[in-house]
């Protein structure tokens, strides 16, 4: 039994409607949750504006993240976790650790930074810290608003069950 292509067609757009209809649905939710915001502006700031702003500047020569192998690898690796996180909305203990380990992440980011402001040599007159400098302790702030914001919707979750 052959059948027309319309009827083939309409019973795809019905199936992808059914599918589209579901996915708006998941997205909403996640969307709708504070920490997802502050989760997105730490992926911002980790991601993307290590690409914009200098981490130092020497004799009129900036040095961004991509100049520097480890900084790169850190600040991707954090990028990562923090996207990971955005996407594990249904399981809150883990979107926690890994806001956690994204902290540790960002620490050991600024850790290398501090070690490589203080082993500079005192040789270079004109030297200025970039704003760079400052975008894993930016990260680190929203991080912890994030984990603070899952910390209160798993406290939510266990008051409504509670109830039951």
């Amino acid at each position: 039994m052959l059948c027309n292509d319309t009827t083939l067609f309409l019973k795809f757009s019905e199936i992808n409607k059914k599918e589209t209809i579901t996915l708006a649905a998941k997205l909403y939710g996640m969307l709708q949750r504070i920490q997802t915001l502050y989760l997105f502006l730490s992926a911002l700031c980790t991601g993307a504006l290590p690409f914009v702003f200098p981490l130092l500047t020497i004799d009129a020569r900036s040095y961004f993240a991509q100049d520097h192998p480890v900084y790169l690898g850190l600040f991707a690796a954090s990028t990562l976790i923090t996207g990971w996180t955005i996407f594990k909305y249904k399981t809150r203990q883990t979107q926690f650790v890994l806001g956690r380990i994204n902290i540790i992440v960002n620490l050991i980011l600024l850790g290398l930074f501090v070690y490589r402001l203080l082993n500079l040599s005192g040789e270079f007159q004109n030297s200025q810290n970039g704003i760079g400098l400052f975008l894993p302790v930016v990260s680190v702030f929203l991080l912890v608003l994030a984990n603070k914001a899952i910390k209160k919707d798993e406290a939510l979750i266990k008051s409504i069950d509670r109830l039951r």
